[in-house]
């Protein structure tokens, strides 16, 4: 969830109980990354519901996930296109291109004080061309896919450790967490300890971090 000014967003949707969680009325849009089952499976169940439509920006997939498209309910889908940026309330979503087996976008967001965060998952890599938007861009705060431990060999469809470590050192912001963290992945931490660079973090359920221009601070 990305909250600015009383714009919320919610990145990807792939907890069942969306239709629980979220009254109606109470999000702004949704913004999806890809369409695999694990990121969007949530909303099979919301496009059911009654009221206003839900505003869902996506990657230009033509094949979705399932019926989604042929019997949307609620959700009002909107195709993104690389680079182009998408206003929604106070804040403004770059999709970016990233190395997945389908469409996949990461998202650079900006809110209206000039605030950036990066959110960048599923991916292998980042691509050149993305990898110098981010490094112009000089990010607040970056969350980036890390599912792997380090591979012997390279990793298929997402990060491996060193792999994620590599592109935060390129892209440099002021605070990085790894994220879509696996349960082999999460054994290895437990594990091994391994040491983390200043300011980088493994992401963890129900952590927030709140960013003003020029500090920034989190909370559990």
């Amino acid at each position: 969830m990305i909250e600015h000014e009383g714009t919320r967003v919610l990145v990807d949707a792939g907890l069942m109980d969306l239709h629980e969680r979220f009254a109606p009325g109470t999000l702004d849009a949704i913004v999806l990354t890809h369409f695999h089952p694990d990121h969007v499976q949530g909303l099979f169940h919301l496009r059911w519901g009654r009221g206003a439509p839900i505003v869902v920006h996506a990657p230009p997939d033509s094949e979705g996930c399932a019926d989604l498209y042929k019997h949307p309910g609620l959700l009002d889908f909107r195709r993104l296109a690389k680079f182009e940026p998408q206003r929604i309330g106070g804040l403004c979503f770059t999709p970016l291109p990233l190395v997945h087996s389908k469409p996949t976008f990461g998202y650079a967001v900006e809110a209206d004080d000039g605030t950036r965060f990066a959110y960048l998952t599923d991916t292998l890599g980042l691509p050149p061309h993305t990898e110098a938007f981010l490094q112009a861009w000089q990010a607040d705060g970056m969350a980036i896919d890390c599912s792997y431990p380090p591979q012997g060999a390279p990793p298929r469809g997402h990060n491996d450790w060193p792999m994620a470590l590599a592109a935060i050192a390129s892209v440099r912001p002021r605070r990085a967490w790894l994220t879509h963290i696996g349960h082999v992945l999460d054994a290895w931490i437990l594990q091994t300890a391994p040491p983390l660079p200043e300011g980088v973090g493994v992401a963890g359920d129900g952590e927030v971090a709140v960013f003003a221009r020029g500090r920034e601070h989190c909370a559990t």
